[in-house]
């Protein structure tokens, strides 16, 4: 027997988030993961004990997130809640994920706005996405909650292309958020 002909790639997909989300970040991933197969999600998980890496060093840092947990990902999805713009950690898995060396190509970038959050003003994006931000030019992309798995689809075929596409645009100059605002 055949399977259906798929039109987007299921890419391998690092989702990054802030652990006061987990619940509604566990419903994403069970709905466009488990339910509808439009991603591999991979993750840290919501249970770190203090640093995931024991280091000040930003290179050292970025390295070791990348080899021990984006090592298999092309695309990093951010899922934005309240208070992800402050958290150090995300930060970390951003910078990791923007990393790009000769052994590891950095990944795909996209922020996607909870709906417990989709009404709020101020300051959602984590600055390093804000960074990457630039409408149609930029490496990374915000967006709305996906509507549909075909639109969550498009929205990680769009990150993992501008990996190339967008690759000169790519901004990781920021230096590591070391504390949780």
């Amino acid at each position: 027997m055949t399977s259906p002909l798929r039109l987007k790639t299921r890419h391998k997909t690092f989702v990054s988030y802030h652990h006061a989300d987990q619940a509604e970040v566990a419903a994403f991933i069970d709905y466009f993961d488990h339910d509808h197969d439009v991603l591999i999600s991979r993750g840290i998980g919501a249970s770190m004990a203090g640093d995931i890496i024991n280091s000040t060093d930003a290179d050292y840092i970025k390295r070791r997130i990348r080899e021990l947990y984006l090592r298999d990902s092309s695309v990093t999805l951010v899922m934005v809640g309240a208070q992800t713009w402050g958290r150090r950690f995300v930060d970390w898995e951003i910078a990791a994920s923007l990393r790009n060396t000769s052994t590891s190509s950095r990944n795909g970038l996209v922020a996607i706005t909870l709906p417990s959050v989709s009404g709020t003003a101020g300051r959602l994006p984590p600055a390093r996405v804000g960074d990457n931000v630039d409408g149609e030019k930029g490496y990374a992309r915000w967006m709305k909650y996906p509507t549909s798995a075909a639109s969550l689809a498009g929205m990680i075929d769009d990150a993992f292309n501008r990996r190339t596409s967008h690759s000169g645009t790519a901004n990781n100059t920021r230096p590591l958020r070391m504390r949780n605002a």
